[in-house]
Protein backbone atom coordinates (compact mmCIF):
# COMPACT_ATOMS: atom_id res chain seq x y z
CA UNK A 1 0.00 0.00 0.00
CA UNK A 2 0.72 3.43 -0.14
CA UNK A 3 2.14 5.90 2.82
CA UNK A 4 -0.74 7.23 4.20
CA UNK A 5 1.61 9.94 4.88
CA UNK A 6 2.63 10.63 0.91
CA UNK A 7 -1.33 10.85 0.43
CA UNK A 8 -2.09 13.22 3.33
CA UNK A 9 0.83 15.62 2.29
CA UNK A 10 1.08 15.11 -1.68
CA UNK A 11 -2.55 14.57 -2.17
CA UNK A 12 -2.83 16.27 -6.21
CA UNK A 13 0.51 13.98 -6.78
CA UNK A 14 -0.73 10.80 -5.46
CA UNK A 15 -3.99 12.17 -7.71
CA UNK A 16 -1.98 12.38 -10.94
CA UNK A 17 0.04 8.88 -10.48
CA UNK A 18 -3.04 7.21 -9.37
CA UNK A 19 -4.91 8.51 -12.53
CA UNK A 20 -2.00 7.18 -15.29
CA UNK A 21 -3.10 3.93 -13.76
CA UNK A 22 -7.01 4.59 -14.73
CA UNK A 23 -7.45 4.60 -11.03
CA UNK A 24 -10.31 7.34 -9.77
CA UNK A 25 -8.34 10.24 -8.38
CA UNK A 26 -11.89 9.83 -5.63
CA UNK A 27 -10.10 7.52 -4.01
CA UNK A 28 -7.63 10.11 -2.59
CA UNK A 29 -10.58 12.37 -1.86
CA UNK A 30 -12.39 9.68 -0.19
CA UNK A 31 -9.54 8.85 2.05
CA UNK A 32 -8.82 12.06 3.55
CA UNK A 33 -12.35 12.56 4.21
CA UNK A 34 -12.32 8.39 6.10
CA UNK A 35 -8.72 9.96 7.45
CA UNK A 36 -10.26 12.99 8.88
CA UNK A 37 -13.15 11.64 10.74
CA UNK A 38 -10.46 9.00 12.09
CA UNK A 39 -8.51 11.51 13.39
CA UNK A 40 -11.07 13.40 15.38
CA UNK A 41 -13.17 10.58 16.63
CA UNK A 42 -9.16 9.02 18.10
CA UNK A 43 -8.92 12.57 19.62
CA UNK A 44 -12.36 12.41 21.09
CA UNK A 45 -12.01 9.08 22.72
CA UNK A 46 -8.42 9.92 24.01
CA UNK A 47 -9.63 13.09 25.59
CA UNK A 48 -12.79 11.13 27.09
CA UNK A 49 -10.56 8.42 28.34
CA UNK A 50 -8.17 11.29 29.95
CA UNK A 51 -11.33 12.50 31.89
CA UNK A 52 -12.67 9.22 32.64
CA UNK A 53 -9.11 8.69 34.27
CA UNK A 54 -9.35 12.27 36.26
CA UNK A 55 -12.56 11.47 37.50
CA UNK A 56 -11.83 8.13 39.00
CA UNK A 57 -9.14 9.20 40.52
CA UNK A 58 -11.44 12.03 42.34
CA UNK A 59 -13.61 9.18 43.45
CA UNK A 60 -10.55 7.82 45.34
CA UNK A 61 -10.06 10.84 46.82
CA UNK A 62 -13.37 11.49 48.02
CA UNK A 63 -13.82 8.16 49.85
CA UNK A 64 -10.69 8.99 51.40
CA UNK A 65 -12.27 12.72 52.37
CA UNK A 66 -15.61 10.58 53.65
CA UNK A 67 -17.52 11.94 50.76
CA UNK A 68 -19.91 10.37 48.60
CA UNK A 69 -18.55 9.91 45.21
CA UNK A 70 -22.06 8.58 43.66
CA UNK A 71 -22.26 11.47 41.24
CA UNK A 72 -19.26 10.97 40.29
CA UNK A 73 -19.15 7.66 39.73
CA UNK A 74 -22.22 8.06 37.23
CA UNK A 75 -20.53 10.41 35.45
CA UNK A 76 -17.84 7.50 35.24
CA UNK A 77 -20.19 4.83 33.91
CA UNK A 78 -22.25 7.58 31.45
CA UNK A 79 -18.52 8.47 29.71
CA UNK A 80 -17.41 4.35 29.96
CA UNK A 81 -20.54 4.31 27.73
CA UNK A 82 -19.43 6.76 25.46
CA UNK A 83 -16.50 5.56 25.00
CA UNK A 84 -17.61 2.22 24.27
CA UNK A 85 -20.11 3.58 21.84
CA UNK A 86 -17.20 5.71 20.01
CA UNK A 87 -14.59 2.34 20.16
CA UNK A 88 -17.51 0.53 17.97
CA UNK A 89 -17.33 3.65 15.48
CA UNK A 90 -13.75 3.91 15.37
CA UNK A 91 -13.46 0.05 14.47
CA UNK A 92 -15.99 0.74 11.66
CA UNK A 93 -14.26 3.70 10.94
CA UNK A 94 -10.61 1.88 10.84
CA UNK A 95 -12.04 -1.04 8.65
CA UNK A 96 -12.84 1.68 6.01
CA UNK A 97 -9.93 3.46 6.20
CA UNK A 98 -7.82 0.34 5.64
CA UNK A 99 -10.23 -0.93 2.83
CA UNK A 100 -9.79 2.49 1.30
CA UNK A 101 -5.73 2.11 1.65
CA UNK A 102 -6.02 -1.00 -0.11
CA UNK A 103 -7.47 -0.29 -3.14
CA UNK A 104 -5.64 2.64 -4.11
CA UNK A 105 -2.85 1.36 -6.64
CA UNK A 106 0.68 1.87 -6.15
CA UNK A 107 2.00 5.08 -8.41
CA UNK A 108 4.07 4.49 -11.41
CA UNK A 109 7.91 5.34 -11.54
CA UNK A 110 8.92 8.40 -13.18
CA UNK A 111 10.38 6.71 -16.13
CA UNK A 112 7.29 4.43 -17.20
CA UNK A 113 5.52 5.65 -20.54
CA UNK A 114 2.38 7.43 -20.31
CA UNK A 115 -0.37 5.16 -21.92
CA UNK A 116 -4.27 3.60 -21.91
CA UNK A 117 -3.46 -0.03 -22.66
CA UNK A 118 -1.11 -2.67 -24.01
CA UNK A 119 -1.34 -1.07 -27.35
CA UNK A 120 0.70 1.81 -25.97
CA UNK A 121 3.66 -0.11 -24.54
CA UNK A 122 7.52 -0.01 -25.93
CA UNK A 123 9.13 -2.33 -27.46
CA UNK A 124 12.65 -1.48 -26.22
CA UNK A 125 15.17 -4.29 -28.23
CA UNK A 126 14.47 -7.69 -30.22
CA UNK A 127 17.49 -10.46 -29.45
CA UNK A 128 18.29 -13.97 -31.05
CA UNK A 129 17.69 -14.53 -34.87
CA UNK A 130 14.39 -16.07 -36.16
CA UNK A 131 14.55 -18.84 -37.47
CA UNK A 132 13.63 -18.94 -41.46
CA UNK A 133 11.85 -22.70 -41.76
CA UNK A 134 11.98 -24.27 -45.18
CA UNK A 135 8.14 -25.45 -44.86
CA UNK A 136 5.02 -23.71 -43.30
CA UNK A 137 5.43 -24.01 -39.05
CA UNK A 138 2.60 -25.50 -36.77
CA UNK A 139 1.31 -24.26 -34.05
CA UNK A 140 2.57 -25.62 -30.67
CA UNK A 141 -0.82 -27.82 -30.05
CA UNK A 142 -0.67 -29.42 -33.64
CA UNK A 143 2.78 -30.40 -32.91
CA UNK A 144 2.30 -31.63 -29.29
CA UNK A 145 -1.00 -33.65 -30.39
CA UNK A 146 1.04 -35.09 -33.58
CA UNK A 147 3.85 -36.17 -31.27
CA UNK A 148 1.43 -37.50 -28.68
CA UNK A 149 3.03 -35.47 -25.62
CA UNK A 150 -0.33 -33.78 -25.21
CA UNK A 151 -3.89 -34.49 -24.61
CA UNK A 152 -6.29 -32.07 -24.38
CA UNK A 153 -9.20 -34.11 -24.94
CA UNK A 154 -8.79 -35.89 -22.24
CA UNK A 155 -8.05 -33.25 -20.10
CA UNK A 156 -11.41 -31.50 -20.75
CA UNK A 157 -13.00 -34.86 -19.71
CA UNK A 158 -11.10 -34.86 -16.67
CA UNK A 159 -11.37 -31.10 -15.23
CA UNK A 160 -12.82 -28.88 -18.29
CA UNK A 161 -11.88 -26.23 -20.93
CA UNK A 162 -8.53 -24.55 -20.58
CA UNK A 163 -6.84 -27.62 -18.93
CA UNK A 164 -4.36 -29.80 -20.60
CA UNK A 165 -1.97 -33.46 -19.51
CA UNK A 166 1.02 -33.94 -20.39
CA UNK A 167 2.49 -37.42 -21.68
CA UNK A 168 5.68 -39.38 -21.97
CA UNK A 169 8.27 -36.79 -23.25
CA UNK A 170 5.90 -34.09 -22.98
CA UNK A 171 5.60 -34.36 -19.32
CA UNK A 172 9.52 -35.10 -19.05
CA UNK A 173 10.56 -31.94 -20.89
CA UNK A 174 8.06 -29.57 -18.22
CA UNK A 175 9.86 -31.68 -15.57
CA UNK A 176 13.31 -30.67 -17.27
CA UNK A 177 12.69 -27.29 -18.04
CA UNK A 178 11.50 -26.66 -14.05
CA UNK A 179 14.76 -28.58 -12.94
CA UNK A 180 17.09 -26.83 -15.22
CA UNK A 181 15.20 -23.31 -14.93
CA UNK A 182 16.31 -23.37 -10.89
CA UNK A 183 19.67 -25.03 -11.13
CA UNK A 184 20.51 -21.95 -13.45
CA UNK A 185 18.68 -19.42 -10.97
CA UNK A 186 20.49 -20.90 -8.01
CA UNK A 187 23.89 -22.00 -9.54
CA UNK A 188 25.12 -19.17 -11.76
CA UNK A 189 22.27 -16.28 -10.25
CA UNK A 190 22.62 -17.02 -7.17
CA UNK A 191 19.20 -16.93 -5.92
CA UNK A 192 18.16 -19.43 -2.70
CA UNK A 193 15.93 -22.19 -3.75
CA UNK A 194 12.65 -22.77 -1.96
CA UNK A 195 9.74 -24.96 -2.43
CA UNK A 196 6.34 -23.06 -0.77
CA UNK A 197 2.81 -24.19 -0.40
CA UNK A 198 0.74 -24.27 -3.03
CA UNK A 199 -2.38 -23.12 -0.95
CA UNK A 200 -1.99 -19.43 0.63
CA UNK A 201 -4.44 -17.79 3.34
CA UNK A 202 -6.01 -14.27 3.01
CA UNK A 203 -3.31 -12.21 5.00
CA UNK A 204 -1.01 -13.17 2.01
CA UNK A 205 -2.87 -12.88 -0.59
CA UNK A 206 -3.47 -9.08 1.02
CA UNK A 207 0.22 -8.80 1.44
CA UNK A 208 1.16 -9.03 -2.18
CA UNK A 209 -2.16 -7.27 -3.40
CA UNK A 210 -3.69 -10.14 -5.46
CA UNK A 211 -6.71 -9.10 -2.73
CA UNK A 212 -8.68 -7.14 -2.42
CA UNK A 213 -9.41 -6.39 -5.22
CA UNK A 214 -8.67 -9.40 -7.56
CA UNK A 215 -10.62 -12.02 -5.42
CA UNK A 216 -12.99 -13.17 -8.18
CA UNK A 217 -9.77 -14.17 -10.44
CA UNK A 218 -8.47 -16.02 -8.04
CA UNK A 219 -9.67 -19.98 -7.07
CA UNK A 220 -10.86 -20.09 -2.96
CA UNK A 221 -11.11 -23.21 -1.11
CA UNK A 222 -15.29 -23.46 0.27
CA UNK A 223 -15.52 -23.65 3.65
CA UNK A 224 -11.75 -22.75 4.17
CA UNK A 225 -10.26 -18.94 3.99
CA UNK A 226 -7.38 -20.60 1.56
CA UNK A 227 -6.91 -19.84 -2.14
CA UNK A 228 -5.10 -21.89 -5.02
CA UNK A 229 -1.75 -20.00 -5.58
CA UNK A 230 -1.70 -17.59 -8.27
CA UNK A 231 1.74 -17.52 -8.94
CA UNK A 232 4.73 -18.24 -6.32
CA UNK A 233 5.20 -14.38 -5.56
CA UNK A 234 2.31 -14.76 -3.26
CA UNK A 235 4.00 -17.21 -0.86
CA UNK A 236 7.90 -16.46 -1.25
CA UNK A 237 6.74 -12.38 -0.79
CA UNK A 238 4.98 -13.75 2.23
CA UNK A 239 7.80 -15.84 3.67
CA UNK A 240 9.24 -12.75 5.65
CA UNK A 241 5.67 -10.99 6.40
CA UNK A 242 6.09 -8.71 9.90
CA UNK A 243 10.27 -9.55 9.94
CA UNK A 244 13.08 -6.98 10.14
CA UNK A 245 15.77 -7.73 8.61
CA UNK A 246 19.41 -6.40 9.38
CA UNK A 247 20.78 -4.18 6.84
CA UNK A 248 23.62 -6.76 6.12
CA UNK A 249 21.25 -9.55 5.26
CA UNK A 250 19.97 -7.89 1.97
CA UNK A 251 19.57 -8.10 -1.03
CA UNK A 252 18.17 -11.85 -0.65
CA UNK A 253 17.04 -13.73 -3.55
CA UNK A 254 15.00 -16.26 -3.89
CA UNK A 255 13.59 -18.76 -6.50
CA UNK A 256 10.66 -21.02 -6.77
CA UNK A 257 8.92 -23.52 -8.54
CA UNK A 258 5.28 -24.24 -8.40
CA UNK A 259 1.85 -24.86 -9.88
CA UNK A 260 -0.40 -22.05 -10.63
CA UNK A 261 -3.94 -21.14 -10.56
CA UNK A 262 -5.91 -18.68 -12.11
CA UNK A 263 -9.75 -18.35 -13.26
CA UNK A 264 -8.45 -16.11 -16.46
CA UNK A 265 -12.00 -14.64 -15.74
CA UNK A 266 -10.74 -11.71 -18.09
CA UNK A 267 -9.27 -13.80 -21.12
CA UNK A 268 -12.55 -14.39 -22.42
CA UNK A 269 -12.09 -15.43 -26.04
CA UNK A 270 -8.37 -14.82 -26.11
CA UNK A 271 -5.56 -17.85 -26.46
CA UNK A 272 -8.72 -21.16 -26.38
CA UNK A 273 -5.93 -22.92 -27.85
CA UNK A 274 -3.26 -24.47 -26.90
CA UNK A 275 -1.21 -23.91 -23.62
CA UNK A 276 -0.98 -20.11 -23.47
CA UNK A 277 -3.62 -19.58 -21.28
CA UNK A 278 -4.79 -21.56 -19.14
CA UNK A 279 -6.58 -22.39 -15.57
CA UNK A 280 -3.14 -24.98 -13.94
CA UNK A 281 -0.25 -23.61 -15.06
CA UNK A 282 3.88 -24.36 -13.72
CA UNK A 283 5.94 -21.53 -13.16
CA UNK A 284 9.42 -20.89 -11.95
CA UNK A 285 9.92 -17.09 -10.10
CA UNK A 286 12.70 -15.19 -9.17
CA UNK A 287 11.92 -13.12 -5.89
CA UNK A 288 13.89 -10.68 -4.39
CA UNK A 289 13.94 -8.09 -1.05
CA UNK A 290 16.30 -5.30 -1.58
CA UNK A 291 17.52 -2.06 0.16
CA UNK A 292 15.18 0.86 -1.69
CA UNK A 293 18.34 3.05 -2.98
CA UNK A 294 19.49 -0.59 -4.67
CA UNK A 295 16.18 -1.77 -6.09
CA UNK A 296 16.46 -0.40 -9.54
CA UNK A 297 20.28 -1.69 -10.21
CA UNK A 298 18.76 -5.26 -8.39
CA UNK A 299 15.55 -4.97 -11.19
CA UNK A 300 18.45 -4.62 -14.11
CA UNK A 301 20.17 -7.89 -12.79
CA UNK A 302 16.20 -9.52 -12.20
CA UNK A 303 15.77 -8.46 -15.89
CA UNK A 304 19.19 -10.00 -17.41
CA UNK A 305 18.23 -13.52 -15.16
CA UNK A 306 14.73 -13.51 -17.04
CA UNK A 307 16.33 -13.08 -20.18
CA UNK A 308 19.58 -15.61 -19.61
CA UNK A 309 16.72 -18.59 -19.71
CA UNK A 310 15.55 -17.20 -23.55
CA UNK A 311 19.13 -16.93 -24.32
CA UNK A 312 20.27 -19.86 -23.78
CA UNK A 313 17.27 -22.00 -25.01
CA UNK A 314 18.18 -19.80 -28.15
CA UNK A 315 14.49 -18.78 -27.98
CA UNK A 316 14.55 -14.88 -30.56
CA UNK A 317 12.90 -12.59 -28.13
CA UNK A 318 11.35 -8.96 -27.38
CA UNK A 319 11.57 -7.09 -24.37
CA UNK A 320 8.58 -4.76 -23.66
CA UNK A 321 8.54 -1.88 -21.12
CA UNK A 322 4.46 -1.49 -19.71
CA UNK A 323 2.87 1.92 -20.13
CA UNK A 324 0.99 3.17 -17.15
CA UNK A 325 -2.25 1.84 -18.34
CA UNK A 326 -1.00 -1.72 -18.73
CA UNK A 327 1.49 -2.00 -15.45
CA UNK A 328 -0.75 -3.34 -13.13
CA UNK A 329 -2.10 -2.83 -9.43
CA UNK A 330 0.77 -2.93 -7.50
CA UNK A 331 4.07 -2.29 -10.09
CA UNK A 332 5.89 0.29 -9.99
CA UNK A 333 7.26 -0.04 -13.47
CA UNK A 334 7.16 -3.72 -15.47
CA UNK A 335 9.03 -5.48 -18.42
CA UNK A 336 7.51 -8.01 -19.91
CA UNK A 337 10.21 -10.20 -21.88
CA UNK A 338 7.84 -12.03 -25.12
CA UNK A 339 9.09 -15.13 -26.34
CA UNK A 340 8.84 -15.38 -30.53
CA UNK A 341 5.28 -17.88 -31.68
CA UNK A 342 6.54 -19.03 -35.29
CA UNK A 343 2.73 -19.97 -36.22
CA UNK A 344 1.96 -16.73 -35.48
CA UNK A 345 4.48 -14.70 -36.33
CA UNK A 346 4.29 -12.93 -33.07
CA UNK A 347 5.71 -12.33 -29.48
CA UNK A 348 3.61 -13.97 -26.73
CA UNK A 349 4.04 -12.70 -23.09
CA UNK A 350 6.44 -15.08 -21.11
CA UNK A 351 7.53 -13.38 -18.27
CA UNK A 352 6.91 -10.42 -16.14
CA UNK A 353 9.59 -8.22 -14.09
CA UNK A 354 8.46 -5.85 -12.02
CA UNK A 355 9.85 -3.65 -9.09
CA UNK A 356 6.86 -2.62 -6.12
CA UNK A 357 9.15 -0.69 -4.41
CA UNK A 358 7.74 -0.54 -0.77
CA UNK A 359 4.20 -1.41 -1.75
CA UNK A 360 3.74 -4.88 -0.95
CA UNK A 361 6.38 -4.57 1.99
CA UNK A 362 4.08 -1.87 3.69
CA UNK A 363 0.95 -4.03 2.70
CA UNK A 364 2.94 -7.59 3.97
CA UNK A 365 4.84 -5.53 7.08
CA UNK A 366 8.35 -6.24 5.80
CA UNK A 367 11.09 -3.91 7.41
CA UNK A 368 14.63 -3.43 7.66
CA UNK A 369 16.90 -2.05 10.80
CA UNK A 370 19.71 0.32 9.20
CA UNK A 371 23.18 0.35 10.68
CA UNK A 372 21.73 3.51 11.98
CA UNK A 373 19.31 1.68 13.99
CA UNK A 374 16.26 3.30 11.39
CA UNK A 375 13.78 0.92 10.50
CA UNK A 376 12.47 1.15 6.68
CA UNK A 377 10.52 -1.04 4.31
CA UNK A 378 12.57 -3.11 2.03
CA UNK A 379 11.67 -3.00 -1.60
CA UNK A 380 10.12 -5.97 -3.17
CA UNK A 381 10.87 -7.34 -7.30
CA UNK A 382 9.60 -10.29 -8.75
CA UNK A 383 9.82 -11.93 -12.26
CA UNK A 384 9.13 -15.34 -13.79
CA UNK A 385 12.16 -17.28 -14.78
CA UNK A 386 10.16 -18.58 -16.37
CA UNK A 387 6.71 -19.80 -17.31
CA UNK A 388 7.18 -23.39 -18.15
CA UNK A 389 4.02 -23.85 -20.41
CA UNK A 390 4.91 -21.14 -22.62
CA UNK A 391 8.44 -21.76 -22.47
CA UNK A 392 7.21 -25.35 -23.60
CA UNK A 393 5.12 -23.85 -26.32
CA UNK A 394 8.04 -21.76 -27.48
CA UNK A 395 10.21 -24.98 -28.06
CA UNK A 396 8.04 -26.91 -29.67
CA UNK A 397 7.30 -24.07 -32.16
CA UNK A 398 10.83 -22.85 -33.18
CA UNK A 399 12.57 -25.78 -32.69
CA UNK A 400 9.94 -28.15 -35.02
CA UNK A 401 11.29 -30.04 -38.12
CA UNK A 402 9.97 -30.30 -40.95
CA UNK A 403 9.08 -34.47 -40.30
CA UNK A 404 6.80 -33.51 -36.99
CA UNK A 405 9.77 -34.14 -34.43
CA UNK A 406 10.91 -31.58 -32.39
CA UNK A 407 14.92 -30.49 -31.56
CA UNK A 408 15.68 -30.29 -27.82
CA UNK A 409 17.81 -26.96 -26.95
CA UNK A 410 21.81 -28.10 -25.87
CA UNK A 411 20.81 -27.04 -22.43
CA UNK A 412 18.25 -29.26 -21.50
CA UNK A 413 19.31 -32.55 -23.53
CA UNK A 414 21.43 -33.85 -20.00
CA UNK A 415 17.87 -33.40 -18.41
CA UNK A 416 15.86 -35.01 -21.45
CA UNK A 417 18.66 -37.63 -22.07
CA UNK A 418 17.95 -36.88 -26.36
CA UNK A 419 18.62 -34.51 -28.93
CA UNK A 420 15.12 -35.28 -30.13
CA UNK A 421 11.59 -35.46 -29.77
CA UNK A 422 9.89 -38.24 -31.76
CA UNK A 423 6.01 -39.33 -32.10
CA UNK A 424 4.69 -41.58 -29.70
CA UNK A 425 2.63 -43.98 -29.57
Amino acid sequence: MLDPNLIREHPEYVKEGIAKKGANPSLIVDFLSIDNERKILIKEVDGLRHLRRNLSEEIGLKIANGEKPEETRSKVRDIAKEISDKEKLLEEINTRFTNILLSIPNIPFKGVPLGKDEAENIVLGRFGKKRVFSFVPKPHWEISENLGIIDFKRAVKISGPRFYILRGMGAKLERALISWMIDLHTEKHGYKEILPPFLVNRNSMVGTGQLPKFEEDMYKIEGEDLFLDPTAEVPVTNYHSGEIFNESDLPIKYVAFTACFRKEAGAAGKDTRGIIRVHQFNKVEMVKFVKPEESYKELKTLLENAEDVLKELELPYQIKMMCTGDLGFTAAIKYDPEVYMPSQDKYVEISSVSNFEDYQARRANIRYRTKDGELKYVHTLNGSGLAVGRTMAAILENCQQEDGSVYVPNVLQKYVGTDKITKEV
